[in-house]
């Protein structure tokens, strides 16, 4: 799509964390958080009575890298915000690997901690949440 000279590569997801992220840092004279995680998102409708999900792969750069690494974890409910990306490279056997991924340019929780406690009890809720306590003490704005 092409509005006005302007090409729309927007994604929005909200989903689970399948596994605690991933971070390295770059080697430059300052270093860069990359950190990647997999996003289970749940597809609409069942099938034989199971939920389906698509697994997501999401990378995020500097400040949100960080973030990722200090407060994700598997489990963690969040909505992400960010573009596609593919990619590709030769892998060990010479074959040729196409990626896709969703570079993050915003991500939330989607959940306080009692509920994340509590959804594996109940239904989940698509509810925001207050923002954590751990991180009110960085936020400008509180």
């Amino acid at each position: 799509m092409n509005l006005g000279g302007t090409t729309l590569n927007k994604t929005i997801l909200s989903g689970r964390l399948t596994k605690d992220p991933e971070t390295r840092y770059t080697q430059a004279a300052e270093p860069m958080a990359v950190s990647r995680y997999t996003l289970a998102v749940d597809r609409p409708g069942k099938k034989d009575g199971q939920q389906n999900a698509d697994f997501i792969s999401c990378v995020a750069f500097g400040k949100n890298g960080q973030f990722a690494e200090k407060y994700l974890k598997k489990g963690t409910k969040i909505i992400v915000e960010g573009h596609i990306q593919t990619g590709s490279f030769t892998n060990k056997e010479g074959k040729k690997v196409y990626t896709t991924d969703v570079v993050v340019d915003r991500q939330e929780f989607c959940e306080g901690k009692r509920e994340e406690a509590h959804e594996s009890a109940t239904e989940p809720s698509d509810d925001f949440m207050a923002v954590p306590d751990a991180i009110q003490e960085e936020l400008p704005f509180v």
